[in-house]
Order: C-alpha cells, then sequence, then structure tokens
C-alpha cells in the first residue's frame, strides 16, 4: 500500500461525526486603512448547536473545543464577532469566551426581552462586545441597540432615516460595520454612508482594466520565480537576478544569518547563501519576498490569504494526487489580480507553470484546481460546495479542516507584518 493510499485509509477511518463542529471559517472584517479589525466566524453548524448544554459533563456549557480553546490561534488573537442565539446570551453560556477577544453578535430576529436585555448589559459589564446583525431599525430595539458596541447590516439598506435614527438617539458612537461589501463600488459607496467597517470580497475584486499591463519592475519579479523553478537551479543566473533587487537580497542574507542556520560567520554572499539553504528552501523563501513587494500597495489581508491558500494547497496535494510545490505556487498566485489589479490572463504567461495549473488559476474547474476550490468555496462558508470536492475523493471535511487549521497558523507566522 503506498503513502498516498495509506493516508487517504486514515481518512476514509474517520467517523462520520468527527470533526462537524469544527467546520468553521473565518471572513475578515478590515477598516478603512485596509486593516484587519477582526473576523466573522461562519459555522456550518447554527448557534443552537455550537452553544449548548452538556448535561453527561455536568457542565454548563459546551463548545467546540477546537473554536474554544483555539478562538485567539484563529483570529490571529484579533477579535472574533461570534453569531449567538438568545440562549447563548441568558445562560451564560458565552461566558466559556475570552470577552477581550470575542464580540458577541445578536441576531435581527432575537425578541429583545428584558431577560435578553438584562443579560447583554451584564455580558457588556463583564468585557463583551455586543454586536447587532442584520440590522434594520425598529423602535423596540433601541433598548439592544444602547447596548451594543457594532451594527452590523447590508450596507445599501441605511439611508437618511437610520442616520436621522442615530443621531436623535445618540447612537452615533457605534461602529457600523457594511455587510456584502462585494465590489470597488460597493466599498465607496459604503464608505461615503458613513460606515468604518467592511465585510465581504472587495479588497480581493479590484478594479482590472483589461488594457493594463503589469509594470516592467513586476514583470522582473517574475523572471526571477521563472529560473527559480527551472531544472536543474542555475545558481549563477539566479544569484545575479537576486542581487540586481535590494530587498530581495537583504531579506535572502537576514534569513541566512539567522539562528535558525546557525552561522559561525556572517555569510555576505548569494552564491553561499543559496548553496546553504538549497534548492527548495531558496524557493520557498524567495516566491514569499517577492509576493510580499507585489502586494506592497494592497492590504496585508491579501498576502495573508495567498500563503494560508498556499500552505493548504500544498499539504492536501498528495491526497488529490497532485504535485505539493506546484499547489504551493497556485495557492500563492491566486490572488495575484488582487495584489497587482491586473486581470490573471495577463499574468499566467509570465509564471513558471504548466498549462494546467495556469488553466486553473483562469478558472477553469479541472483536477489541479479542486483543493484551489475547496478552500475558495471554504472562505465563503459555502459548506455544500466544500462537500462535494471533498466526497469526490472520498475524504471527511475532518481531515481537509485538520489541514486548514495547519495552514492557518504557518501563514500568520509567515505573514509579514503579523507574526
Amino acid at each position: 500500500m503506498t503513502q498516498v493510499e495509506q493516508e487517504k485509509g486514515m481518512v476514509d477511518a474517520e467517523p462520520k461525526a468527527a470533526g462537524e463542529l469544527r467546520y468553521v471559517a473565518r471572513q475578515p472584517i478590515l477598516n478603512r486603512q485596509g486593516l484587519v479589525h477582526g473576523y466573522d466566524l461562519l459555522f456550518r453548524n447554527p448557534p443552537q448547536a455550537i452553544f449548548r448544554r452538556d448535561a453527561d459533563a455536568a457542565v454548563e456549557t459546551m463548545l467546540d473545543n477546537e473554536v474554544l480553546f483555539g478562538l485567539e490561534r484563529l483570529t490571529n488573537g484579533l477579535p472574533a464577532f461570534v453569531t449567538c442565539n438568545a440562549d447563548a446570551l441568558t445562560e451564560d453560556l458565552v461566558l466559556v469566551l475570552t470577552p477581550s477577544l470575542t464580540i458577541l453578535g445578536v441576531p435581527v430576529g432575537v425578541e429583545p426581552t428584558p431577560r435578553l436585555i438584562d443579560a447583554c448589559r451584564a455580558l457588556r459589564a463583564r468585557g463583551f462586545r455586543i454586536s447587532l446583525d442584520d440590522f434594520a431599525w425598529h423602535e423596540r430595539l433601541q433598548p439592544l441597540a444602547e447596548c451594543a458596541a457594532y451594527l452590523r447590516m447590508d450596507f445599501r439598506q441605511f439611508g437618511a432615516a437610520e442616520r436621522e435614527h442615530f443621531s436623535r438617539l445618540g447612537l452615533n458612537s457605534l461602529s457600523l460595520v457594511a455587510q456584502k461589501v462585494e465590489t470597488q463600488d460597493d466599498y465607496q459607496q459604503a464608505l461615503a454612508n458613513g460606515f468604518a467597517l467592511f465585510q465581504g470580497g472587495y479588497f480581493c475584486h479590484p478594479v482590472l482594466l483589461k488594457k493594463r499591463k503589469i509594470p516592467a519592475n513586476r514583470l522582473f519579479h517574475f523572471e526571477i520565480v521563472r529560473e527559480l523553478y527551472r531544472d536543474p537551479l542555475d545558481i549563477r543566473k539566479v544569484s545575479q537576478l537576486i542581487r540586481s533587487d535590494a530587498s530581495l537580497t537583504f531579506r535572502l542574507l537576514r534569513l541566512v544569518n539567522s539562528p535558525i542556520y546557525g552561522m559561525r560567520q556572517e555569510v555576505r554572499s548569494i552564491e553561499t547563501a543559496i548553496m546553504i539553504l538549497g534548492e527548495q528552501a531558496l524557493r520557498r523563501a524567495i516566491s514569499l519576498a517577492i509576493v510580499s513587494e507585489l502586494n506592497a500597495e494592497q492590504p496585508v489581508e491579501i498576502l495573508h490569504m495567498g500563503l494560508l491558500r498556499a500552505r493548504f494547497c500544498e499539504l492536501a496535494a498528495r491526497i488529490f494526487q497532485q504535485d505539493p510545490s506546484e499547489q504551493y505556487l497556485l495557492g500563492l498566485f491566486s490572488l495575484l489580480p488582487a495584489m497587482l489589479q491586473v486581470p490573471m490572463e495577463e499574468i499566467v504567461p509570465c509564471l513558471p507553470l504548466r498549462g494546467q495549473i495556469c488553466e486553473a488559476l483562469t478558472g477553469s474547474e479541472n483536477p489541479e484546481r479542486s483543493l484551489l476550490s475547496w478552500i475558495e468555496s471554504h472562505e465563503r462558508g459555502d459548506w455544500q460546495n466544500c462537500d462535494r470536492i471533498a466526497s469526490s475523493r472520498g475524504l471527511h471535511s475532518h481531515q481537509l479542516m485538520t489541514w486548514y487549521e495547519e495552514a492557518l497558523i504557518w501563514a500568520a507566522s509567515a505573514t509579514p507584518g503579523m507574526a
């Protein structure tokens, strides 16, 4: 039995209930400067399945262990927006969560009973922040609004009448979170309407000008990538190209002289650094440095998502009978249009990738794209499509989520400015 068959057999042996509650995605909520304010956690199961009593264990509350003990890891230490039901709030089931890291979401359909209002006030006193989700103004919601720190709503439903209500009631200090912001036009409209925070795919979908070409300095970076992935590696040529870029030279020498490699004498030669690192580590280090440069003018979350996709695709590649190195690059380069604001069709001819991988980057649903499609669906909370892709390979979601969690930790440490 091959290693792949052994691993696949272990996945198939997972009990059907395993990992069910661990199926959780996150969506970043960005501020006006493009920095991540926090993450909205999207659970496969509704709140009543996440927050529940466990009579057998004689404990008041139970939250899925991977979420409970990994919340800070899941959000890189930033606040998590967690949607709750009335029982979770009124019966103190949410007290297992860390107040400083948790924003408790009250859905629009929850009846604002006196008990619920008192519970929200008490939770706020404990240090939790309250968010009113899918908000639409009604007088009966005023007591809850007075408890809240955030209002999350479809930005298209917020107009002059809502602004008047907020001003009259003295609620102008609330942070308005615009939901369903999917395009740059959406973002500009939400910004003009006074929203401070934004949730949606807009930052990964810039306005792409089909006639716009890749800048010459970026083409130089692609030339380096092309040479990096030639087999055999031409060390002399790669050294010359890296030496021509001060930033890459600095990053490479800083890496090889770090405590990881324990060099007794400082390494100053690019060729020596390459020999010490080895081809695989060199390719990884320089690819990361180049993509960081390509994303320099965009939100760092785009780079973070690219690294998360890359590592996930690499980890799961063998089970999907794909090449891990190719899958890493597929994930890493999948957000290049957002970084460069250039259509993918203009980018792929510059990439050192075979035809099927380039087709996957441009959207073709071929076998090479399966893992990228899974993680894109996961980012949207599209559990049905995640299941479809997993079942097509005879996999259980538990194993895919294990790889996702590992990729999440790795990406946080690898993303400049997030570690």
